[in-house]
């Protein structure tokens, strides 16, 4: 099957798409009868060298989104993967020479099309006496043997772009840039690795990998790459690539080592998502500095893509301070990152993270609290009703929800067991809960995790004072007062709200005289087990169970049943305790 794409038509693909960038960008034009675009300020590039590049489209942002001051003066597109056509460069030679500029620089990527077409067009300007030169870069990394055609170009290309481009900015001559950049280009190398192809439009996949593959060395076409290896972390891939890019027995290898200063770019292929592609920066980063190599420039993000790939490429260009002042010279194109023109390595990272402030001493009415093993039993019974709950729960809020409540609560259980392991938990109650909302909050995740951080921590404000049973009642009504403010959520919007509401609604008993601690409690953890069975026949408002057809919420809330859970646990425990 060919892959869904979002297009008009796939003969018109690379034209719309062009043309979607140009309507956009006021500081670009389209050559006329052509797939060219050009700087608007054309005419205002008198006595400068013009920079043209170009290729297949699917490579976007490259090339037109580095059109620009400071970087290309037009790109020549062809269709998809397909090298332009010949009458197109020479059409975007002639309209830059008829500018004024002087001559004009073809950066070509190392293609056999791209050479070819780039190439002969070049040729007939020349026949035409118009200056033009031309520079075929090769970055690719991937093949340790290499053969006639040589380096495949790749991401690498764009930092070409922008060396080029503000050596030009800066009136540098044809010759002189094109030498330059040349020798630049000898110390640069790219390299590839794919989770999975990417597809032509109206095509199928130009390969396919299995679950537990990769594919490393891969072009910016789909080709294959140099060999197919098993899945790993972020950390393990990053590491692979980088020995491949720096091994001395690659002859495309760059030549980094210890003490090497070097612009990193971590480029996405298209289709990873952008928590992995700072997952790859970071390991990057961390990899070659643990090799001693200095990062004196990064720019992550995506450059020149491979249509939808998941994939990603790592680009290193050794450079000096000279390198360094025109990769950080001023650029207008648009997809030319706002990049900190600082070193990356070296600089501090982190700072400390502010202690809390000391807590307030309590009255002197909350000075006896509760023994601390009677907290930790409470505590462990409702880590083990929890963890036993966790598919349950899960199971209930794949109807509803992403399917993890289960998990998160799990996920609080196993904090809380190894908050207890480090010592016992606070004796006193407000310090007791205080302290298990600073828990939840940064271990449980998810707005159950929120909610009951917010439960809690006001749920901990009356017990300073005092801590019999009508101050409890009293905590109660201050959780969910503050679940209700922050969370929207009222008794009837099917939340885990309900089982708490119903609950908090028989405490109220123990703020009447005389009122015992067991009874009261196990009417509310009745109420809050009937509230939450009821639940499965509410019409969800808030929550993410609201954006749900209530047609398909046909059993109870996995939020109100977990706290239903909960308060049962607590019971349980205080009865044995009471035994």
């Amino acid at each position: 099957m060919t892959s869904k794409k979002l297009v008009n038509s796939v003969v018109g693909c690379a034209d719309d798409a062009l043309a979607g960038l140009v309507a956009c960008n006021p500081g670009l034009q389209l050559l006329q009868g052509h797939r060219v675009a050009l700087r608007s300020d054309l005419d205002s590039l008198q006595g400068r060298v013009a920079l043209l590049s170009g290729g297949g489209s699917g490579h976007e942002p490259a090339h037109a989104g580095f059109i620009g001051k400071g970087m290309l003066t037009g790109v020549i597109a062809g269709a998809v993967f397909t090298s332009p056509a010949v009458g197109s460069i020479l059409a975007a030679i002639r309209a830059v020479a008829q500018a004024g500029t002087a001559g004009t620089l073809l950066i070509v990527k190392n293609y056999t099309g791209d050479r070819l077409n780039f190439g002969l067009a070049r040729e007939q300007a020349r026949a035409e006496g118009l200056p033009v030169e031309m520079v075929v870069i090769g970055d690719d990394s991937a093949f340790t043997v290499l053969k006639k055609a040589g380096r495949r170009g790749l991401c690498g290309t764009v930092l070409i772009h922008k060396v080029a481009g503000a050596l030009a900015e800066a009136g540098v001559g044809l010759e002189e840039i094109a030498e330059r950049v040349s020798e630049v280009a000898k110390a640069m190398g790219t390299l590839g690795v794919s989770l999975s192809s990417c597809s032509v439009p109206g095509s199928r996949p130009t390969f396919e990998l299995a679950a537990s593959e990769v594919e490393l060395g891969l072009g910016i076409h789909g080709e294959a790459g140099v060999r197919r290896v098993q899945m790993a972390t972020a950390d393990e891939t990053v590491a692979l690539m980088l020995d491949h890019m720096t091994d001395p027995s690659n002859v495309s290898r760059v030549p980094v080592q210890p003490g090497s200063s070097v612009v990193l770019m971590v480029n996405n292929l298209g289709g990873l998502s952008f928590l992995e592609l700072g997952i790859v920066a970071d390991a990057a980063v961390r990899c070659l500095e643990g090799r001693q190599v200095k990062i004196a420039r990064a720019l992550v993000g995506t450059f020149m893509s491979a249509l939808e790939m998941p994939g990603v490429s790592l680009t290193l260009l050794l450079a000096d301070e000279p390198l360094l002042k025109l990769i950080d010279a001023d650029t207008t194109a648009a997809a030319w990152p706002h990049m900190a023109r600082a070193s990356v390595t070296g600089r501090t990272r982190s700072r400390a993270a502010p202690t809390a402030p000391p807590e307030a001493p309590e009255a002197a009415a909350a000075a006896g609290g509760v023994p601390s093993h009677r907290v930790v039993h409470v505590l462990e019974q409702v880590c083990t009703t929890l963890q036993d709950l966790e598919e349950p729960l899960n199971a209930l809020d794949r109807a509803a929800g992403d399917g993890d409540c289960g998990t998160t609560h799990s996920r609080a259980a196993q904090a809380i067991q190894g908050w207890l392991e480090q010592g016992p938990p606070p004796t006193s109650p407000a310090r007791l809960l205080s302290s298990l909302s600073v828990l939840l909050l940064e271990k449980m995740g998810g707005s159950s995790g929120a909610l009951y951080g917010l439960f809690l921590t006001a749920a901990a404000q009356p017990l300073k004072a005092k801590t019999d049973l009508a101050a409890w009642s009293a905590a109660m009504d201050a959780g969910l007062d503050a679940m209700r403010k922050y969370g929207k959520a009222a008794p009837g919007d099917r939340t885990m709200l309900d089982s708490l509401w119903a609950a908090g609604q028989e405490l109220q008993a123990w703020k009447h005289p005389g009122a015992s601690l067991l009874p009261v409690l196990k009417k509310a953890v009745q109420s809050a087990a009937a509230a939450a069975e009821a639940t499965k026949t509410m019409e969800a408002a808030a929550g993410r169970a609201s954006y749900i057809s209530s047609a398909r919420l046909d059993q109870p809330d996995p939020g109100a049943v977990a706290a239903a859970a909960i308060l049962r646990a607590i019971l349980e425990a205080l009865q044995s305790l009471a035994v």
